[in-house]
Formats: structure tokens, sequence, C-alpha cells
């Protein structure tokens, strides 16, 4: 067993940490990373002490125990919280991407040039997302290079690199590959663009199918509390009382629950 931990240890310490990966131009968002500020890492904090209060009190009747085991679950907290603003930015982003192209599409088919469709493309984002979009951070770092000389696809491989998202990368090989070609990249845009679209609508209708299943996760992390308290209004001689075998038997019960909704959530999670 510890041959084991050994040998997971130093596969873990031979993993090369990730660096990230910087703009052309200087200053750029990696999306692998998600950078919290003050109000995250409060909401984090927050919803992690607020879970552990009300479930630690209504299986032992303790808030001193809720709010010792909130502070244990604060730095959990945050990283669960980081990993689920990450996703839902690179989620925002694929869909503005999608929106992107669309643009592009139809820039390029009134015959305008590679530098035209960007900024003309950049007026559209703004219109749909604000000024303060992803998407419209990236079309001014790629309309900005290529003012300073650098080829669009080199700005679009890096855009690809911090992006982590496979649709944008496999976007800019084909890209490179079909501008140095020669080829008619408004086919290429249009149908990537379609590909994008098509795989997010799957991926809609698999949640739509899964949501059944996941409000049933969600009642059943919830039912253990609702049956406590049940017992709660049963008196204190009953199996809601902190006896030395009643609380084993809630620890017991509270690992199961979380190991289960764990499991749960990982069947749920169906991913393209």
């Amino acid at each position: 067993m510890k041959k084991k931990k050994d040998k997971e240890k130093k596969e873990k310490e031979k993993r090369p940490k990730y660096k990230p990966v910087g703009g052309l131009l200087g200053a750029a968002c990696d999306y692998h990373i998600y950078r919290m500020g003050p109000a995250d890492r409060l909401i984090a904090a927050a919803l992690g002490m607020a879970a552990a209060v009300v479930v630690l009190y209504v299986f032992f009747h303790s808030v001193l125990l809720g709010v010792l085991a909130g502070l244990c679950l604060i730095v959990p907290a945050q990283k669960l919280y980081r990993e689920y603003q990450r996703k839902k930015r690179q989620k925002n982003l694929l869909i503005q991407f999608k929106d992107l192209l669309e643009s592009l599409s139809s820039s390029y088919s009134a015959g305008q040039n590679t530098l035209a469709a960007f900024t003309d493309a950049r007026a559209d984002m703004v219109s749909i997302y604000g000024e303060t979009a992803d998407i419209v951070a990236e079309i001014d770092l790629i309309v900005n290079g290529m003012a300073n000389n650098f080829a669009v696809e080199q700005l679009l491989e890096n855009f690809a690199a911090r992006s982590g998202l496979e649709d944008i990368e496999s976007f800019a090989n084909v890209f490179e590959v079909a501008n140095r070609q020669g080829s008619n990249l408004k086919q290429v845009i249009a149908d990537s663009r379609e590909i994008i679209n098509d795989k997010i609508e799957i991926e809609m209708e698999i949640q739509t199918m899964l949501t059944g299943n996941k409000n049933e996760l969600n009642i059943m992390l919830v039912m253990p509390l609702v049956i406590l308290l049940s017992l709660n209004g049963m008196g204190g001689m009953t199996a809601s009382a902190n006896t030395p075998e009643n609380v084993l038997v809630k620890l017991f019960c509270l690992a199961l629950f979380a190991v289960a909704y764990w499991l749960g959530r990982k069947i749920v999670d169906i991913r393209l």
C-alpha cells in the first residue's frame, strides 16, 4: 500500500506544472486559469460556511460545530467555485466565438479582407455582448496584432492555446492551412461555425434529457436533511439524539451521501 502511494506521489511530481500562455502583444487572458477577485472569494467562503452550518446543525444541533467545519471548508469551496467559474467562462467564450464566426462569414461573403472582417466583427460582438466581453478583447488583440505585422494565423493559434477549447484550436489549425493554400476562407469559417453550432445543440439536448436525473440527484442530497428534521420534531429520545452510536451512524451516513452525490455528478456530467 505504501509503495503504491509513493508511486502515485512520484507520478504526480513528474507531471509538468501548467505554465500560463501569454499574448503575442503582452497581456492577454489565459482561460485555463480563473483569477478570483475579492467578491468571488467572499461568495465561495459564504457558500461553504452556509452549507456546513446548515448540514451540521440539522445533524448534530450544533452551530459551533457547523462554523468550525465551515472554516475548514473555505479553501475547498474556493477551489470548487473557481473551477465552476472557469468552466462557465469557457462555455460563454465558445458561444461568443460561434457568433464571431457567423460575423466573419458574412464579411468574407461581402468580399472584405481579413483585417476588415475582424474589425466589422468587433462592432457586431460589442452590440451583442458589450465592450467588456471576452471575445471583444480577443478581437482587439487580433486586430492590433495584424496592425503590428503579426500573421493572423499566429494570433489565432495564440488565442486557441489560451482558450483551452478544442473547437477553437481546430478552427485555428484549419484556418492556417486554408489561408496559406489560398482556400475558400468563407467556406472554412461557415463549416467551422456549423460544427460548433451542432455540438452546442447536442450538448443542450443532452442536458435537457439529464435534467430529471439531476433533479433526482439534488433531491437525494436534500432528503437526509428532511428526514432528520422530521425526526427532530419527535423529541430528544429519537434517532436524532447525539448519543455515541447515533453520532457514528450520522458520520457514516454523511460520508455515504457525499460519495453517492460525487458519483452521481460524475455520471450525469456528459461531455462531447
